[in-house]
């Protein structure tokens, strides 16, 4: 072994050593990850060192020399939550590490259903289909995963008929990704703002009454505008036929025809699921 590489080595376990008894002395032992885990402060900042180069893991937004986005929110303590003044917060907990002698690292996860990037059942609005079962497990996932197109929808307007006429979306197209000045706003970055923008119900009923569309995903945490809250959404999910997709991160994409893949997870009973979405050129 090098002597630099020693070096760092003695470092990184010094700093580490130092960390773990901070965090027994300050921390409740069920806490989540500790200060720095998943991002480079702390420890973490020191690497792994294999072969005299650090490990560092790859983050990114696109894939396969630009053909792939990635168009789902990573789950932070700030982002928004709905109708609240604070963030998510903590959703990932380690209550088992192998740092303090378990045979493998073993995270929990806690969060609503309808956190981030995520998909709704009708049963989130229906309390009768609630009941009947229409749940995330009931959704096509024919619908969830096809031909999408991504058009950009006049600045600072709410969604409403006026606004679907001009966007002229042709008859046949079944998935539509609505990008708004939420993007723009950068409001997934920022504590709950009522302001966003979302359908009217008028809009929901020009959509579902003139187009094809099954599929409407857009770029905040509700399909549906602040005022028109329920209204807009009971437009949507009383057919069940039209599936929301909210919360998606439409930044630096041009507006145009792509491959739309969304994987829910298998929540039998969940009216909502935080969902995996990316775009295929």
């Amino acid at each position: 072994m090098k002597m630099k590489d020693f070096l760092l080595q003695l470092l990184c376990f010094d700093l580490l050593i130092v960390s773990l008894v901070s965090l027994a002395s300050s921390s409740d032992p069920n806490d989540a990850y500790p200060a720095g885990y998943g991002d480079d402060s702390g420890y973490r900042s020191c690497g792994v060192s294999s072969n005299g180069q650090d490990l560092v893991p790859p983050r990114r937004e696109v894939f396969d020399d630009g053909r792939i986005f990635d168009i789902t929110h990573t789950f932070r303590e700030d982002m928004p939550a709905f109708d609240s003044s604070e963030g998510v917060g903590q959703v990932l907990w380690l209550p088992s590490s192998m740092k303090n002698g378990s045979r493998a690292n073993m995270s929990e996860m806690k969060l609503p259903v309808h956190t981030g990037t995520h998909v709704d059942a009708p049963g989130h609005m229906f309390d009768h289909y609630f009941d009947a079962g229409f749940d995330i497990d009931s959704l096509d996932l024919a619908v969830l995963n096809g031909p999408a197109l991504l058009v950009d929808v006049p600045r600072d307007k709410n969604i409403t008929a006026d606004v679907m006429k001009s966007l002229n979306i042709p008859r046949g197209v079944r998935r539509v990704l609505f990008r708004t000045s939420n993007t723009d706003r950068r409001l997934m970055w920022k504590k709950f703002d009522s302001s966003y923008v979302g359908f009217m119900k008028d809009g929901a009923k020009w959509l579902v009454e003139n187009t094809d569309i099954k599929l409407v995903g857009i770029d905040y945490l509700s399909v549906a505008a602040y005022d028109d809250l329920v209204p807009a959404h009971l437009v949507f999910l009383e057919g069940r036929e039209v599936i929301l997709v909210e919360g998606l991160k439409l930044d630096d994409i041009n507006p145009g025809i792509y491959s739309v893949h969304c994987l829910p997870l298998r929540l039998r009973g969940a009216e909502g699921s935080p969902i995996r979405c990316i775009l295929i050129k």
